[in-house]
């Protein structure tokens, strides 16, 4: 089922969220679902927060689902490395609209459990580094804007309020 994304200024977004206790046939519907919406947007990576579910899980998928392959989930995900620093301009879906220049690690290995609650770790680079870090500071109440500064990020959140006080928001 295709959910609802949620924009930037709804609290579940802007909150941590709590680690999956196990994962159950529940779960791996709210994996199916998060699959099924980050296509649709389409978007390369979807965290559990945007869709309303204030849980540990992100998936993303730098193809936008042509490769099977390629499709990766996360439940409680933890950075077991990073180093390395990339700047370039990303978006979000609950940010639609808005891009920005974000600073983000080169290189990024996260270990966590898979779809079927089996430990996994992978290594990202590049773009898939940054799709990582990404997804995890959702997992930790924040969303890119939060990473820019000064009068880029001023812009930004002025429109969102003006959008917001006209109902488009």
């Amino acid at each position: 089922m295709i959910r609802p994304i949620l924009k930037y200024g709804d609290e579940t977004l802007h909150g941590p969220a709590s680690a999956v206790e196990q994962v159950t046939g529940a779960t791996q519907k709210i994996i199916d679902d998060m699959i099924e919406t980050m296509y649709a947007a389409p978007g390369i990576g979807l965290a559990a927060p945007q869709i309303g579910v204030p849980l540990r899980i992100f998936v993303v998928d730098l193809s936008l689902g042509h490769k099977v392959d390629d499709l990766i989930v996360f439940v409680n995900p933890v950075f077991v490395e990073r180093d390395g620093m990339q700047l370039e301009e990303e978006g979000c879906l609950s940010l639609p609209g808005f891009n920005a220049t974000v600073p983000r690690p080169s290189r990024a290995i996260v270990k966590g459990l898979d779809r079927q609650g089996q430990e996994q770790t992978i290594e990202g680079k590049e773009l898939l580094a940054r799709a990582f870090q990404h997804e995890m500071d959702h997992l930790d109440g924040m969303l890119f804007l939060d990473r820019v500064r000064g009068i880029k990020r001023d812009l930004i959140v002025k429109r969102i309020r003006k959008l917001t006080r006209a109902g488009k928001w």
